[in-house]
């Protein structure tokens, strides 16, 4: 009786060991890519392209890498080192320029988003013999101190007065239904995303006040 159990039956030890033994080849197998299949298909990475868009009133063409930022194309490729890089995570302003008119951070955006867009720059908005209104009033009212943050709060107080004008509202407009016009706490607002680590901020409001008339 004892050898024909032996000869019929499995043991809970053999049957354990049979299990582990499939699982582990299973395994093995789904790991390696033995099993049978289509081979995967190899997928070439895009590694450059060509993009063209206006740049202070000049067309510019350009083959660049796919990853490049706006803010590295301006200054890496066009040599406009007037736009600076201050944190690179579209956190201080430092990087503004206007895209169609609209201010963005162009650290946060890839060049090859704007294709046939045009893009002004510090360098755009006027020259050393005939500065923007916005450029002479931070001269007058000393809007800056070591100057880095100048251009994008420039860029950006500029951009601001056209949103205003536009009848944009902003968090700090209390009425949404009324007409936003200038004032000093609706600029403070719309500027809060351009840092000052000088704190000339009051002179920034000043120069903006000025330019619109207010």
């Amino acid at each position: 009786m004892k050898n024909e159990d032996s000869a019929g039956h499995i043991s809970r030890r053999e049957m354990l060991a049979g299990t582990a033994i499939a699982v582990t080849t299973l395994a093995i197998t789904k790991v390696t890519g033995l099993e049978a299949g289509p081979a995967p298909q190899v997928v070439t990475p895009v590694v450059s392209a060509e993009v063209s868009f206006t740049v202070n009133g000049k067309v510019q063409k350009l083959e660049i890498d796919t990853r490049t930022t706006l803010l590295d194309l301006l200054r890496e490729h066009l040599h406009l080192t007037g736009t600076k890089k201050g944190c690179d995570h579209g956190q201080c302003g430092a990087c503004t320029v206007l895209v169609n008119g609209k201010r963005i951070n162009s650290c946060l955006s890839l060049a090859l988003q704007h294709e046939s867009d045009s893009i002004t720059t510090i360098e755009g908005l006027g020259t050393p013999e005939k500065l923007h209104p916005m450029q002479s009033a931070f001269i007058k009212h000393d809007g800056y101190q070591c100057g880095y943050c100048t251009p994008g709060q420039i860029c950006s107080a500029v951009a601001v007065l056209e949103e205003i004008k536009a009848g944009i509202p902003s968090h700090a407009s209390a009425d949404l239904n009324a007409k936003v016009g200038f004032t000093n706490a609706e600029f403070r607002e719309r500027m809060s995303g351009n840092i000052c680590r000088c704190g000339a901020y009051s002179n920034i409001a000043e120069a903006a006040a000025e330019v619109a008339g207010a």
